[in-house]
């Protein structure tokens, strides 16, 4: 069993930044188990793995493909920067010849199309609605400790909590920030976050960032990750909201570090753009 698998840095133009994603492509149907095993043995992130739907689809030429990605822990319903890899995988190795890709995947159809030297994911946009404090509270102290929490907000779409912190802190202090997502397993009660955001509103006079992030997600194997294309579906609705734009420009602060382009839609889905670095090419035996 020759299986064609590949590492790609996403929301970025060099290598070793941006987040890594593991991309498989699949020729024929693959045990179910297998998908774990391999995602656990990839230990990043995620592991996408691109299927054929029909007999006599092509990598080269076909434009729809059956999409899954699986953390190291278990399998996820959306996974923006390894679409995003999925993407650059079949239009930059494959030389897929269509000018969109739609992907089937347990989020729906979603779709991506080159535009320059971007990719363009286009994501369902999630809205998220004021959270009581005293329920997550335990939590937040845990992620942030004293810091002062600016709104609260929870997408039940996703299962994600974003927490803004106070405008008066900037960039640095986010970047600087020391957390152990390890304890948010026991400091959240409710039972029903699965991700928690940290935003800080950025300073978008001129060509700066409109708003920053980091992401954790240690229910899923995720202690910190780099860049997320499934936080930045529910951080695109708050902040065009908050910020009264469409057009935005935002940066994860992890320590790799990813840049997005964000064109929320008047159809309820945003369209997130980035670039991606292929760092790896191979075969699983």
């Amino acid at each position: 069993m020759q299986i064609p698998i590949f590492t790609v840095d996403a929301f970025t133009n060099r290598p070793f930044s941006g987040n890594p994603a593991a991309v498989c492509l699949l020729e024929n149907d693959l045990d179910e188990d297998l998908h774990q095993k391999i995602a656990t043995e990839m230990n990043l992130s995620e592991t996408a793995f691109i299927r054929k739907l029909k007999p006599g689809d092509d990598f080269t030429k076909s434009s729809c493909f059956g999409l899954r990605w699986f953390t190291p822990a278990n399998e996820v319903p959306l996974c923006g920067h390894a679409t995003l890899a999925s993407a650059a995988v079949l239009f930059h190795v494959q030389k897929n010849t269509n000018s969109v890709l739609t992907f089937v995947t347990l989020s729906g159809e979603l779709k991506a199309r080159q535009v320059k030297d971007h990719i363009v994911l286009d994501l369902p946009l999630y809205t998220a609605y004021p959270q009581e404090l005293k329920e997550v509270e335990e939590l937040i102290k845990a992620a942030v400790g004293d810091m002062t929490v600016q709104d609260l907000r929870y997408s039940p779409d996703t299962k994600k909590l974003l927490v803004r912190l106070s405008d008066t802190y900037e960039r640095s202090v986010l970047e600087e920030l020391k957390v152990s997502a390890q304890r948010f397993l026991s400091a959240e009660k409710t039972g029903k976050v699965k991700g928690l955001i940290l935003t800080v509103k950025g300073n978008s006079s001129g060509k700066g960032h409109d708003f920053y992030s980091r992401y954790f997600a240690p229910w899923y194997g995720v202690l910190e990750d780099p860049v997320t294309g499934s936080a930045h579906a529910v951080l695109s609705s708050y902040w065009s909201e908050q910020l009264g734009k469409k057009e935005m420009l935002a940066f994860q602060c992890s320590r790799r570090g990813g840049e997005l382009k964000i064109s929320v839609r008047n159809d309820g889905r945003v369209d997130i753009a980035g670039q991606t670095a292929v760092v790896l090419k191979g075969n699983l035996t």
